[in-house]
């Protein structure tokens, strides 16, 4: 039995089918999706356009009125969590579990405030404030 040698010809066909084209190996590859900007919190329109938000801002701006270090915490609490509790009702949720999701944040936007006293200037800085930037 006798044994064919392979063309040249052959030879290259199966080594240029295994190798990578010279113009594939200089592709740029293809750019990463740009980010979605979707909120890992879920659906932020609807907390921020909600009236229990708009309350928890009059309240926000009510305790800061003579400056937010002059902020009567305590009663801002007690103002806060009943909004709270009143918007976790509307949501289908236990009041006290929504009191206690968001319970930090009546300290939080008196620090903010401290640090920033026109976050409370308009309802869009201060959903900037706690939301972050639409």
């Amino acid at each position: 039995m006798r044994r064919s040698v392979p063309s040249a010809l052959a030879v290259a066909l199966v080594l240029a089918a295994a190798a990578p084209s010279a113009q594939a190996q200089h592709r740029m590859p293809a750019p990463a999706p740009a980010p979605s900007g979707e909120s890992l919190q879920g659906d932020q329109e609807s907390w921020i356009n909600d009236p229990h938000m708009h309350a928890f801002y009059a309240a926000a701006v009510a305790a800061c009125a003579k400056g937010a270090a002059e902020a009567d915490v305590p009663a801002f609490e007690t103002r806060s969590f009943a909004i709270f509790r009143d918007f976790g009702a509307s949501r289908g949720m236990r009041p006290e579990a929504m009191q206690d999701h968001l319970k930090l944040i009546p300290r939080q936007v008196i620090q903010i405030a401290k640090e920033d006293p026109h976050v409370l200037d308009t309802y869009d800085t201060f959903v900037a404030a706690l939301f972050g930037p639409k």
